[in-house]
């Protein structure tokens, strides 16, 4: 992970906040598998993303040091960008993310589950969308916690969720479930991708409840379908 977790610090979060849902907790896969080639190719969700009209009023970086390149785009039901994959490691503490594994490591999400738990990186694939800014205001374009994602890395799809907001001005993070389901190294300290990563969330959807990684597959092979066909 980048720099230590915003979910404190960002005073809007809490306007983003999926509402809580009564249902009990279903289990979460505990290890969760990306598709590859399956249902919605990876390569026909690339191709659709190839070509960008950028929603952005500006770019952003991908870490700290870097200069500004990440442009978000969008079509008329999902917004996308490419960008590296960084590792968040927050939310429940598990054998694999916790202080010790991870020295940035924060035990809340800027989203909950439906019991009031923090979410938990190990089990369930999530993205982290950039706290609100003059640049993109992800809300503003259906982007909420909860809201489903496909994340494309070479001929893999992982579907996920909006799980936490990160940093003003950074782009490319994603949970270590979401790393490992698409073959990348999930260690928080040196793990990820550098680079070839696409994230695609689609506007003002929803997994209910937001830690139900089988809802979130459900709606984004349907919802990847029709981003493909250019609907």
């Amino acid at each position: 992970m980048r720099v230590q977790s915003l979910t404190l610090a960002v005073a809007g979060a809490a306007l983003l906040a999926p509402s809580m849902a009564a249902a009990a907790e279903p289990r979460v896969p505990a290890e969760p598998t990306a598709v590859r080639e399956g249902d919605v190719r990876a390569a026909d969700l690339l191709a659709r993303a190839r070509d960008c009209t950028r929603i952005s009023h500006g770019r952003f970086r991908s870490d700290h040091g870097k200069r500004a390149a990440v442009t978000v785009c969008g079509t008329r039901h999902a917004v996308f960008w490419k960008a590296d994959m960084d590792i968040d490691c927050d939310g429940q503490p598990g054998p694999r993310c916790n202080r010790r594994t991870d020295p940035l490591f924060s035990a809340a999400t800027a989203y909950q589950q439906s019991d009031g738990r923090a979410l938990s990186a190990e089990r369930l694939p999530y993205v982290v969308v950039p706290a609100a800014d003059s640049v993109w205001n992800p809300v503003a374009y259906g982007v909420r916690g909860g809201t489903v994602a496909a994340v494309v890395y070479r001929d893999r799809v992982q579907y996920a969720v909006v799980g936490d907001i990160g940093p003003r001005g950074l782009i490319g993070e994603a949970s270590y479930a979401t790393a490992k389901g698409l073959g990348i190294n999930p260690d928080p300290r040196h793990g990820g991708a550098s680079s070839g990563v696409t994230y695609i969330i689609f506007k003002n959807s929803q997994a209910k409840p937001i830690e139900s990684h089988t809802a979130a597959v459900v709606a984004g092979r349907r919802l990847a379908r029709r981003f493909v066909q250019g609907e």
